[in-house]
């Protein structure tokens, strides 16, 4: 019997919608056939961008998008996606693949996007090909409601009014693909660049500096130290490799059980990950002003037989599913920190809440957990003791289950449970202190073999269900949580 209690009288910060944020870089077709078909397409659409699309994120509530990118960020030059489509000028994706592309999706597509989601843009700027004359004129561009050149050109484009602009990235992997750049130096340039984004006619800009590369701990001290005091937030990016091995990730969908309990060690290193850096912020920030951004997480195979390596199209699984859930609760329970993350990416790339071919378009796993999880977002998080057995042998042990828990306005609390075992259940006593239980229901997220995903001959292979595994008992619950399964429960 595991021993689990949830104190609803003992509320530890609000978790911020943001936290289950999305990214979307021009890479493989996660902009090009995943939102964007233009408007003459047969898809249906609205100005271009994909209605089923709209639909399904706007289901599970996606509160802030991040664009351009990724690398790409730091090769792209808005100025070239302005204006009539026909005469954009082209451009070669030198990380992605070689490919051209036409700038028809920019600015104006991707806050027409965010509109249709109604959600918050994210913008990542160019720091390391761009310069800071074309940072800020994008800003001005996109905010400033005055005359001005670039306010003019504006509303030359058809956009008469200015757009709200709340995230704004300076930079994007500048140790890596964004200018392999010394923390020290970035440091400087961080300085310099983000000076000159300016808040224009009321809006305000909270910017985020380009933060460390998993556990490279001395740049967040590097950059908290010359800089903190000049960002709202520090980015950070960790990918579950299931291997290990940048050059041989694993299948998607072919792996055996060690394979399974390997991914999910890695993927529970994110809690090590964020308590480490944010002990390092709080020397720095002890009133915790800086959040922590993890604005690229998720889980890295090699792509799918056939495709362009270049795209990092992969499917997603049961197995994938499990890492989100587990992931989305380590950021629950850091809430007083992580303000914001990303999971990368949105369509057709890895971890993908969708994915497309053509008219067709299917929902992943973990597109169902972040389903399930919404009932967290702008809830407050919940002081919850959990004491369980482990999973997996020998280096690949890890704790059977993961949780966080929220109430949220209404006064009904939602327990987010993950079963990583592949094999054992869970029975657990639950104990609810400081609120009468007067009914409990759920949703459960789970498949017969391990590695089950959705396919666009059958989209509905993973998706979630109605849960009765857990009762009233004597002020509290019991519940009965099936292996390698996640489990969102609602108590009234």
């Amino acid at each position: 019997m595991v021993k689990m209690i949830v104190n609803s009288d003992i509320r530890k910060g609000a978790i911020d919608k943001n936290i289950y944020g999305h990214f979307s870089e021009h890479l493989g077709r996660c902009i090009y056939e995943g939102f964007w078909v233009g408007e003459d397409s047969p898809i249906p659409n609205t100005r271009g961008i994909r209605n089923d699309v709209v639909d399904a994120m706007r289901k599970i509530k996606t509160p802030v998008l991040r664009w351009p990118g990724g690398c790409f960020a730091d090769e792209y030059h808005w100025k070239d996606g302005i204006g009539p489509r026909e005469q954009r000028p082209s451009m070669v994706n030198t990380h992605w693949g070689g490919v051209t592309e036409n700038n028809h999706f920019g600015t104006h597509e991707f806050m027409d996007l965010c509109s249709q989601l109604e959600c918050e843009p994210y913008i990542c700027g160019n720091v390391g090909s761009g310069t800071v004359r074309e940072m800020q004129e994008w800003v001005e561009y996109i905010t400033f409601d005055g005359k001005s050149p670039m306010a003019d050109l504006r509303r030359m484009n058809g956009r008469l009014e200015p757009w709200k602009l709340t995230y704004f990235g300076v930079g994007n992997e500048n140790w890596g693909c964004g200018g392999r750049m010394r923390p020290e130096y970035y440091a400087d340039e961080y300085r310099r660049y983000s000076t000159y984004v300016r808040d224009f006619s009321g809006n305000r800009i909270r910017k985020i500096a380009c933060g460390p590369n998993a556990a490279d701990y001395r740049w967040t001290e590097v950059l908290m130290r010359e800089a903190g005091s000049m960002m709202w937030g520090l980015s950070l990016h960790y990918y579950v490799v299931p291997t290990g091995a940048w050059h041989k990730k694993g299948s998607a969908t072919e792996f055996d059980d060690n394979m399974w309990y390997s991914t999910m060690k890695r993927a529970l290193f994110m809690d090590e990950l964020i308590t480490k850096h944010s002990a390092i912020m709080d020397r720095y920030d002890p009133g915790k002003r800086v959040a922590l951004v993890v604005d690229e997480w998720g889980v890295w195979h090699d792509v799918e037989p056939g495709t362009n390596p270049a795209f990092l199209y992969q499917q997603n699984t049961l197995r994938d599913a499990l890492v989100a859930g587990a992931t989305l609760n380590i950021f629950n329970n850091h809430c007083d920190r992580v303000k914001m993350a990303n999971i990368a990416q949105t369509i057709n790339v890895l971890q993908s809440m969708i994915l497309t071919d053509k008219e067709k378009m299917i929902v992943t796993p973990t597109y169902h957990v972040f389903d399930l999880y919404k009932v967290h977002q702008d809830a407050e998080l919940l002081d919850t003791y959990l004491e369980g057995p482990t999973a997996g042998e020998g280096d690949s042990s890890i704790p059977q289950l993961s949780v966080s828990s929220s109430i949220d306005s209404d006064g009904a609390v939602h327990i987010s449970l993950c079963n990583m075992s592949l094999s054992q259940d869970a029975e657990i006593r639950c104990d609810i202190r400081g609120m009468h239980v007067s009914s409990v229901e759920g949703s459960i997220l789970t498949a017969s073999e391990m590695n089950a995903h959705n396919t666009f001959e059958k989209p509905d292979a993973v998706r979630s269900a109605d849960f009765d595994g857990a009762l009233l008992s004597g002020g509290g619950l019991m519940i009965q949580l099936p292996a390698k399964s996640v489990v969102v429960l609602t108590i009234r």
